[in-house]
């Protein structure tokens, strides 16, 4: 199930790289895509949004809807 959320606090390839690796992490199979500049992350994951924004959230980024 592909899913957006708007992801503030993301500012260098780190960041980025930091999202990415906290949503595999709890779903290996994710497909993760994100525009730093547009705060937007795409998340095509079989996990629930609350548990993708739990874990986006625990790395220190601002999550919204």
């Amino acid at each position: 199930m592909n899913q957006t959320f708007t992801v503030t606090g993301m500012t260098c390839g780190h960041c980025e790289r930091a999202v990415k690796s906290a949503v595999q992490q709890l779903d290996p199979q994710a497909q993760v895509n994100i525009d730093r500049a547009a705060n937007r992350v795409d998340i095509d994951s079989v996990q629930p949004r609350e548990a993708l924004a739990k874990v986006i959230a625990e790395e220190g980024y601002g999550v919204a809807a």
